[in-house]
């Protein structure tokens, strides 16, 4: 026999709420689109975990420095269905990151594979460490041809070279 009437469901949605994990209505976005972000390299690399969503209804969008990324999952509208437990939360969701100076917007890659979708942000050339050439060449000396001539008339010329 399945119990239709969960006498813990209030006790276990109390203590969510004092323990502060999200729930449907707060944070919403966040349970709906768990993500990790790690740099690996010379690019970011961004995961979000869409399991159930449609592919086409995600959509990955780049305007000025934040990246948004938005998705829906639809509910089930089966007439027969009698819910025992709905965890998961339908509707869009949207995850807006703000993106800092040195990355290459104009190449960020999105795949999708397994239900989830994979962001790779490259870092730009511009702001990859670069090793700086050291020139090791002597300064040469003056050559007698090279040394200042005297002036006519400049007393102070010809103190400078007699010494």
């Amino acid at each position: 026999m399945v119990l239709t009437f969960d006498p813990f469901r209030e006790f276990d949605r109390l203590a969510d709420r004092m323990l502060g994990v999200p729930t449907a209505t707060a944070g919403a976005a966040a349970v709906a689109m768990p993500m990790d972000l790690y740099r690996s390299g010379d690019h970011f690399v961004l995961h979000c975990d869409l399991a159930g969503i449609d592919p086409g209804s995600v959509s990955v969008d780049v305007d000025g420095r934040t990246l948004t990324i938005r998705a829906e999952r639809s509910a089930r509208t089966d007439a027969d269905v009698q819910w025992l437990r709905r965890e998961r939360v339908t509707g869009t969701f949207e995850r807006r990151l703000a993106l800092g100076d040195g990355l290459d917007l104009a190449r960020v890659d999105a795949t999708w594979q397994d239900g989830v979708l994979t962001v790779t942000i490259p870092i730009a050339e511009a702001a990859k460490p670069r090793r700086i050439a050291i020139n090791t060449g002597q300064t040469p000396a003056i050559t007698a041809s090279e040394q200042p001539a005297t002036i006519e008339g400049d007393s102070t010329a010809t103190k400078s070279l007699a010494g």
